[in-house]
């Protein structure tokens, strides 16, 4: 691995009349210009802290860029322009990454998503994919289970009961509420039951590395299998035992090791 310096900026950049918090982690080591930018794609409740060091370490141990943004809504970013989401909200933020990264001019871009975030990542892969040159997912979802929909209705009662609110509002604010309800309320909504994003897997031809625990309390390994089998570009699956949905702060090391193997073998 090259000696590897980190340098951070953080800024608002105001796209489509929405303002949105950026983190850059620039990585200074012989050749990094030449290599692609890694996008990290936070969950339905995350945010650029609540990533907390993980873009770093992988940012170092890659000698990539990375760039680390908080969505609409989240964080430190706009408030939501409405607080009703259309059943194709994941879609639409895979556009608005698209358009940000030809604002901020990234030509070659390796998407790191969790949850949430791991669907965009494959949607804005497959629908803009002279962008992208490699995809990494984490609890990922294509579809809808019951075993997601059991999850978030723990999450609701948790949110109802426990300090998860006083938690989340560490990082979200006043738009707590409306981070927490944009959610649950989607995907729990009986219309949602039927999502599914599938179709757009074989338009995939990137590599793609697809990471799920395998106690995930949020979706089965159907999710990894038909990631896998249904994109066109190599796809290889790291599933870690006796861990839940975030596995890169439930087994950083593992999700590191692999997730660097991966970013250089595209190098």
């Amino acid at each position: 691995m090259p000696h590897t310096t980190l340098n951070f900026k953080e800024n608002f950049v105001q796209l489509d009349n929405v303002t949105l918090k950026l983190k850059w982690i620039n990585s200074a080591p012989e050749g990094a210009a030449d290599r692609p930018i890694l996008v990290f794609l936070h969950d339905s409740l995350g945010c650029i802290k609540l990533w907390r060091d993980f873009p770093e370490k992988l940012a170092m141990a890659t000698g990539c860029t990375a760039l680390v943004y908080d969505r609409q809504g989240y964080g430190e970013s706009a408030p939501f322009t409405t607080l009703k989401r259309d059943h194709d909200y994941l879609e639409r933020e895979a556009d608005v990454l698209h358009n940000l990264l030809e604002q901020q001019q990234v030509k070659s871009a390796i998407l790191f998503g969790h949850s949430d975030g791991g669907s965009i990542a494959l949607l804005a892969a497959a629908k803009y994919s002279k962008l992208i040159t490699g995809v990494i997912t984490e609890g990922a979802h294509v579809f809808v289970e019951d075993v997601t929909l059991a999850g978030i209705r723990l999450a609701v009662a948790a949110y109802k009961e426990t300090n998860l609110r006083e938690k989340l509002m560490k990082y979200h604010q006043d738009k707590t509420d409306d981070v927490f309800n944009a959610w649950t309320e989607t995907w729990l909504s009986e219309g949602y039951r039927n999502w599914n994003i599938e179709l757009f897997l074989p338009a995939l031809f990137c590599p793609v590395l697809v990471i799920q625990g395998e106690a995930d309390e949020y979706g089965t390994l159907a999710q990894v299998e038909d990631i896998v089998q249904q994109v066109q570009g190599p796809a290889n699956q790291l599933i870690i035992p006796k861990i839940g949905h975030t596995p890169h702060r439930e087994a950083e090391v593992d999700v590191l090791q692999h997730s660097t193997d991966f970013i250089n073998r595209l190098r």
